[in-house]
């Protein structure tokens, strides 16, 4: 059974910086892109940044410059570090790792989420 925690998050000011770590635990054969979302109070989920399996970063507009996205696939992990935050920048962060399993005798890619961080403007 793979299963997602996420870290960190919690209340910072206008300009400050957080990190949000999200750590895959189970039995699996390999992983492939990683990636963070966000949703706010009252609207859809919004692509935030990915990671592929080749260390591809891409990121939203609104994040670029400011957020990175960085992996270890030895820990299982996926950080999202992320400076000069914004009130616009509060939302709930979620991780959703995409998973390859060994099952009946083939591989099947699997996406898997985290239970989410809250990041809050302290404003």
């Amino acid at each position: 059974q793979v299963q997602l925690v996420e870290s960190g998050g919690g209340l910072v000011q206008a300009g400050g910086s957080l990190r949000l770590s999200c750590t895959a635990s189970g039995s699996f054969f390999s992983i492939n892109t990683m990636t963070w979302y966000r949703q706010a109070p009252g609207k859809p989920r919004e692509w935030v940044a990915s990671s592929t399996s080749g260390r591809s970063a891409n990121y939203a507009d609104s994040v670029k410059g400011r957020f990175t996205i960085s992996r270890d696939d030895a820990k299982k992990k996926v950080d999202l570090q992320m400076n000069s935050l914004k009130p616009e920048d509060t939302a709930g962060y979620y991780c959703n790792v995409n998973i390859r399993i060994f099952e009946d005798c083939r591989l099947k890619e699997y996406d898997y989420w985290g239970q989410g961080k809250q990041i809050t403007d302290s404003a």
